[in-house]
This record gives C-alpha cells, structure tokens and sequence, in this order.
C-alpha cells in the first residue's frame, strides 16, 4: 500500500484537499504538524499526531514538528469554549523543553530524518505592525469568522489574542513553505479551518499550491473521549505522569470494539498481523490478545523496552492467582502505578476500619463491608469473604507491607513504618 492507502486503511484520514494524494504518490515531501506547550508532557491525543508523522517518516517522507513556541504564548481556541490560561515565560520554557524531548524521542527511533523547529524562532523576530500589514491585510475578518472554531466561541466571546491564534497558524505554515519547502500541513480533524487559512494564505502571497491532511478526532464505542482514565485523567506519555504499568493497563482494559480499532491507528502492525491477531481474538475473547498486543506495542512505543518489561512485571505481580506468585519485596518497591499507603507502626485492628478509617480505600466502613461480601476484596491475592477479618502481624508480607485489591482495577500497598 501506498501511505495515503495505508492511512485510509487505519481509519487516520478524515479530510484531504484535492489532489493531495496524487501529489504525494509522485515526490518525497515534507509535512508538518504543530504541538502547542500546554502541558510538560504530551498525552495520548497528541500520540495520535506523531503516529501520524511516524506514518509520513516510514514511507520515506520527512516529518516536521513544529512546537509553539510563539504560539504557546497565545493558545489554539479550537476545541474550546472558554479562554485559555496565558502560560508564563518560565512555564512555557520548561514544557517546550520537555515536550521536544518526547517528540524526538518518538520520531528518532528510526533512524530516519525528521526536523523539530520552534515557531518563535520566526515571531519573537516579528513587529506586530508588520504582522498585521504584511500578513493580516491577506486574510479577511469575513474569512476568519466562517471558521468553525471561531464561530462556537462567537456567543460566549472570544477575545483579540485568541482570534489572532487562527492566522499565526497560518504564518507557521507560509514559513515553512518558504524556508522548509513544507508543502503539507497535518492535525486533528479540528484543525481543518487553521490549515486551510494556511493554504489560502500560501496562494495569496506565493500564487503556488498547499496541501493538507486531518485525522478523526478520537472517541471510544460509547461515544466518549478516547484518551482518557476511567477517573477522567489524561494518560500521558511521561512515566513521572502516568507509569509505565498505568499506560500499559489502559490500553489492556479497553473494550473488544476499540482494541479493533485502536491497534490499527496506534500501531504499526501490519494489515496481515492484524487480520491474524483478529481472528484469534474472535475465537478467545476471553484472552484479550488484541488488547493485550495492542498494550506490548503501545508502551514499547513510548516507554521502550524496559518500560514494557517493568509494566509486565508490575502485572504479573499483581494479576497472578497463586500465592508462590506473590511479588518479592524488591518487586513491591518498584511497583508502578499502584497507590502506596503509609502508615505509623504496626497495630492489630480489623480489615473493615483499616480500609475505610486508617487509609480511606473506602469511604465508610458500610461501603467496605458491602466490597467484601460481594467478593470485590482481596488482601495479598486472596479473597476476603470474613468481614470481622482481624489484620495481624502474621499478614503482613516481609513483616511490613499489605497488598490491598479493590474490584479489578485498583491496587493499594500499605507501607508501616
């Protein structure tokens, strides 16, 4: 397949001006995606872009990250309906850094060429009187106002500085036109109104052709935002963030319909591997083998190997059903993305005030009670079914730790001191 096939295939095009896969097919071309420093870490939404970029690289392309340095200081009302906090000068250094550390990270593991470049190396340059001569008498207010992005925010208000967000992303792309020979311009599908402005003001001022690519904006079966924990947090691609074992057993507990999905944008199987994982997968759902693979790439991806090996560890650690399968204490120190509880020394009590009084698993000893007669609790791997279970010293593992599972998915290790 050629890389607007294979695109379309993964389900990661969801709009292309005209011609744009006739022009790729015939030259080696540059595109470019821009990642605004909003955070210290780039998150599983803007994984999406990279794969992206990653695509684009593997087909013998040359990607370009563009981070926003100039336009960080504005921030992209797209998306959003309310103003953007303004970042403060040291904030937006520290997440520049950071967040080009990750994309170099993720787009250097091939060895294959990929530029990153800062946009303020061309607007902290800039005089706005400039701007607004040379590049804003180009694009008119009419124009802007037909955006989407700009007409959801007509109602509440949008301020100047925002409103200027759309024709500085337009800027990005004219530079690179002209100084990268940049001639494509990719992101999520709500940025379609930004690059096209972009294109348009590329002809005006160059009377030459531009081109651009969006993917869909990501949701789950069930209609809700892909990218997200069960508790509604961002799954980042930082291990100080979200570790390792966390990013690994988001991607094992999604649904059989969005593993489908999913292990064809997020990977870079092939169509044969992925037809066969499926077909497995259908015969023993119950082992979750596209969940599972989908999982093993993904954090190999971002986390490299040892981050794989230690988030299979800390699952094998706390998922194993026997008891000679419990972790060493070694292990228990160096699980990840498991909830540590300290407590002063130890005291004998019940299981019941332990959970609910002396380290809040629960919210009441009644929810606690209700847990463990459903059979949602377990203490080092084995169910509890007593509720007057007394916690004694004989309990503790290496004399000192408790491992406590609530339902499924969360795991807590108390820690006397």
């Amino acid at each position: 397949m050629d890389l607007i096939e294979e695109l379309n295939w993964r389900g990661l095009i969801q709009d292309m001006t005209a011609g744009t896969a006739e022009w790729i097919h015939k030259e080696q071309v540059k595109g470019y995606i821009g990642f605004d420093p909003t955070a210290d870490s780039l998150h599983i939404g803007s994984l999406l872009p990279i794969i992206l970029l990653k695509h684009l690289q593997r087909a013998g392309h040359h990607p370009i990250a563009v981070v926003g340095g100039g336009t960080g200081k504005i921030g992209d009302p797209s998306g959003k309906s309310t103003e953007r906090t303004l970042l403060d000068e040291t904030t937006l250094q520290h997440n520049l850094l950071s967040i080009k550390q990750q994309i170099a990270q993720l787009l250097g593991q091939s060895g294959q060429p990929y530029t990153i470049v800062n946009n303020d190396e061309w607007f902290g340059q800039m005089k706005f009187i400039e701007f607004a001569r040379d590049i804003g008498k180009h694009i008119t207010v009419n124009y802007m106002l037909a955006k989407e992005s700009v007409k959801k925010r007509l109602e509440g208000g949008i301020s100047f500085t925002e409103f200027t967000y759309q024709l500085m992303q337009a800027y990005d792309f004219y530079y690179l036109f002209t100084h990268y020979n940049c001639k494509l311009q990719m992101g999520g599908a709500d940025q379609w109104g930004n690059i096209t402005t972009g294109i348009e003001l590329i002809r005006k001022l160059t009377n030459q052709e531009a081109y651009a690519l969006t993917c869909p904006l990501l949701t789950k079966s069930d209609g809700t935002k892909f990218g997200k924990s069960e508790s509604g947090e961002n799954i980042w691609l930082d291990p100080q963030k979200t570790s390792p074992y966390q990013f690994y057993q988001f991607w094992i507990n999604l649904s059989d319909a969005d593993a489908s999905r999913m292990i064809k944008i997020f990977t870079f199987l092939s169509q044969d591997e992925i037809d066969a994982l499926t077909k497995k997968h259908q015969l023993h759902p119950e082992q979750r083998i596209l969940q599972k693979k989908l999982a093993e790439e993904t954090t190999l991806l971002v986390h490299g190997e040892a981050g794989l090996q230690q988030a299979l560890s800390t699952t094998a650690s706390l998922f194993a059903k026997h008891t000679d399968k419990l972790p060493s204490e070694e292990e228990l120190h160096q699980m990840e993305g498991v909830e540590k509880i300290y407590l002063p020394h130890f005291h004998e009590t019940d299981l019941v005030s332990l959970l609910a009084e002396y380290t809040h698993i629960f919210p009441s000893k009644g929810e606690a009670r209700r847990m463990i007669q459903n059979g949602g609790v377990y203490l080092n791997k084995q169910k509890v079914t007593d509720i007057a279970k007394k916690i004694q010293l004989s309990d503790l593992l290496y004399q000192k730790y408790l491992l406590i599972q609530k339902g499924k998915k969360n795991h807590y290790l108390i820690e006397f001191s």
